[in-house]
């Protein structure tokens, strides 16, 4: 798995610009691509979720955040997740209501349950570097998803030596519910629970992201999605991904669509972006948010 992740960190060079379509024409290509499909692989970045919803600055966060806003200057929550606490209560406080916000405030989203209604009747898989489990809330396949930069449901030990994941949910709410002047109770720093390790939320941050068994399986199915698919007619469905971490969805998919035969990439994304010579079959749409609208007409 090592050497497959080295893989694709390496940044395509060769670039050009694609030849603008009309809308139309690009809907009515999609559309017959997805019909014709053997298998639809899907990318999901963080644009996806905020297209759906989920918005890390917006009235909601304001809403839910207004103590830290005025108390530490936060200004979104993104951010939030990096500010220097000065104690764990505080740390626990904010981390807890940041999680709540993103993994259980809302069920599946309509954008992710209109990609599903798109692509439940076809092989799919499902590659993704969000946190939130949208996919999973909004109906598709847990074994079919890959999350592979981890899961806001999921705590790991700090020093991640324990290759075990402790779901968080009754954590996460004992914290949100127990939070005064924006600091948690010191009994309720999570910890592990045979060992005492404190916890932290499961994302990649570092080399102590914790990679289970689980991990691994679907790591593992995605890999034979690909190869399965290799030289079938694939469709590559890309939302949402930026450049935060473009090696690991962007550039494979880039990849994918100049070396197999068949396959087509279709882009969702707000950002203009530079494309790799030799795609065989591209479609780009420049409005993520508009997704569910163009995927459903």
């Amino acid at each position: 798995m090592t050497t497959y992740i080295d893989s694709l960190l390496r940044k395509p060079t060769t670039l050009n610009s694609s030849t603008e379509q009309p809308l139309a024409e690009k809907i009515s290509h999609v559309r017959q691509l997805l019909r014709e499909a053997d298998g639809v692989l899907i990318g999901g970045g963080a644009g996806l979720s905020t297209a759906a919803g989920i918005r890390y600055d917006g009235d909601d966060f304001r809403r839910e955040f207004r103590e830290w806003i005025n108390r530490y200057g936060i200004t979104d929550l993104y951010s939030s997740g990096f500010y220097p606490f000065d104690t764990e209560e505080e740390y626990w406080a904010c981390w807890a209501r940041h999680i709540w916000f993103c993994r259980y405030r809302v069920d599946g989203l309509p954008l992710y349950r209109t990609l599903l209604k798109l692509v439940g009747g076809k092989d799919y898989f499902v590659f993704t570097t969000n946190v939130d489990a949208q996919f999973e809330k909004s109906g598709f396949n847990v074994d079919r998803i890959f999350a592979c930069q981890g899961d806001y449901g999921m705590f790991q030990t700090e020093s991640g030596r324990t290759k075990k994941l402790y779901p968080n949910e009754e954590m996460v709410r004992q914290m949100m519910a127990a939070t005064r002047d924006c600091r948690i109770p010191t009994a309720l720093i999570p910890r592990d629970p045979e060992t005492g390790e404190k916890l932290v939320p499961n994302l990649r941050v570092d080399d102590r992201f914790v990679e289970d068994d689980h991990w691994y399986q679907q790591a593992e199915r995605y890999q034979q999605f690909i190869e399965q698919h290799r030289g079938g007619r694939l469709v590559l469905l890309e939302l949402g991904v930026g450049f935060n971490t473009p090696g690991i969805i962007r550039f494979s998919f880039e990849k994918m669509a100049v070396s197999y035969p068949h396959t087509a990439l279709v882009r969702f994304n707000q950002e203009a972006t530079p494309l790799v010579a030799g795609i065989k079959d591209l479609t780009v749409f420049d409005d993520c948010q508009k997704a569910e609208i163009i995927l459903n007409s």
